[in-house]
């Protein structure tokens, strides 16, 4: 067909009820945007990677120390020690922005890293 149907329009009543429908979900999103905020602060958010040769005899940079933290500095720090007889991973939780356990300098580095971000 060359002409398109003219859609009805609207009767007053049917708007009142489409605006109070539209209302509703504004109310339902405000609510799930505020949710939201309470919870960022803990979502993993900020990252900080660090390279490095633990090793003299080794080179390409194949250790590394992993931080991911969220807004409040809380989260884990992981280093993978690269040597030609193997590789170790290493966990460590960060609170705050440290460490219970003792960290490497490279560790520091990483979660240093992260506060930038």
């Amino acid at each position: 067909m060359f002409f398109k149907k003219k859609k009805a329009e609207k009767t007053p009543q049917e708007i009142v009820d489409q605006l109070a429908r539209q209302e509703e979900e504004i109310i339902s999103l405000r609510s799930e945007i505020e949710k939201i905020k309470k919870e960022e602060d803990f979502f993993l958010q900020k990252t900080g990677l660090v390279r490095y040769n633990p090793f003299s005899d080794i080179g390409g940079e194949q250790s590394f120390s992993l931080a991911i933290v969220d807004k409040k500095g809380n989260g884990f720090v992981v280093t993978s020690l690269y040597a030609r007889d193997g590789n170790r991973v290493y966990a460590k939780p960060i609170n705050n922005g440290s460490s219970e356990y003792t960290l490497s300098k490279e560790e520091e580095r990483a979660i240093k890293l992260c506060q930038k971000n």
